[in-house]
């Protein structure tokens, strides 16, 4: 029976110890309480308050999520040092900073893409709807969370991107302004008269569909390129890259459809080759009377020069 009485004795010392933290128990619980009710309470005052400064919803969102782990961990603190009496303010924020390194090391990248996150937020680099750039990868920022952002490729894909790459990485954003410019470059022959085709050139980007009328356009003689002398033309146009696609499409169209009528030629691209000695070719039986000739431009096939 022996044993059946240290149980017994094991039993009736729990329950003891029990009924003895009943009141911890009962004051921690009434702490966790008043702790929600504080969270909810400055969480609400909080995002009222982020509204008036007409910030971004995400980060409203994300400064009330602080504003809650604040209060929470405060009470937390608060709950386990009248829960357990032993457990004084000292001990556990030693403790707490002895496991903040343990989970510091453990989740490295997901403290990086969160602070990221919050830095971008607070920053306002980039608005949800943008058209950004960063690296090899493009797309329309839909959503910019704590840990990623969401970006819809123009083919349809949606991709999560850490923010701690976007933080990291030169980001193109290409909707920052309404409009953005345009270049092109038309290449006109050395035999026309480059004058006449700057003109024609300008008189078609002026009269453009797609050009904001509200600012200046360029055509400039940039330089003599292989086979042609070349014109920069430059133009403002809406920002989004649907828009920039569509007005460049009708400047290329437009453009060539004018310098064909005006009988200017946009010529392709050659290359003239001289020798520096005659070359010799000899024909093959039944192709000529003549058995070899020399001329300033032949190819032996003997030689294959």
């Amino acid at each position: 029976m022996e044993p059946l009485n240290i149980i017994y004795g094991q039993f009736n010392e729990i329950i003891r110890h029990t009924i003895a933290l009943a009141p911890n128990f009962l004051s921690g619980s009434i702490v966790l309480i008043l702790t929600w009710i504080v969270a909810l309470i400055l969480g609400r005052v909080s995002l009222m308050i982020l509204r008036r400064s007409r910030s971004r919803p995400s980060l409203q969102v994300a400064l009330v999520k602080v504003t809650h782990l604040s209060v929470w961990l405060l009470g937390g603190m608060i709950a386990l040092t009248i829960l357990f009496p032993n457990l004084t303010p000292t001990k556990l924020l030693a403790g707490l900073g002895i496991g903040s390194i343990a989970i510091g090391l453990a989740f490295k990248d997901i403290f990086e893409n969160f602070l990221a996150g919050f830095l971008i937020l607070l920053r306002k680099p980039m608005r949800i709807g943008d058209d950004i750039e960063c690296n090899d990868l493009s797309g329309r920022v839909e959503n910019i969370s704590i840990r990623d952002t969401f970006l819809r490729k123009r083919s349809g894909e949606l991709f999560l991107v850490p923010n701690s790459y976007l933080y990291k990485n030169p980001v193109k954003i290409l909707t920052d302004r309404h409009l953005r410019r345009i270049s092109l470059v038309v290449g006109v022959a050395y035999g026309e008269n480059a004058a006449a085709a700057q003109e024609v050139i300008s008189k078609t980007v002026e009269a453009l569909e797609t050009r904001d009328k509200s600012k200046p356009f360029d055509v400039f003689a940039k330089e003599f390129g292989s086979s042609s002398i070349d014109f920069l033309v430059r133009w403002w146009t809406e920002s989004p890259p649907r828009q920039e696609h569509a007005s460049r499409s009708e400047a290329v169209i437009s453009i060539k459809a004018a310098l064909d009528r005006e009988g200017i030629e946009i010529p392709f691209p050659y290359r003239t080759l001289t020798f520096a000695e005659p070359m010799r070719v000899v024909t093959e039986p039944g192709g000529s009377d003549e058995d070899a000739e020399d001329t300033d431009q032949k190819t032996d096939p003997e030689t294959g020069s």
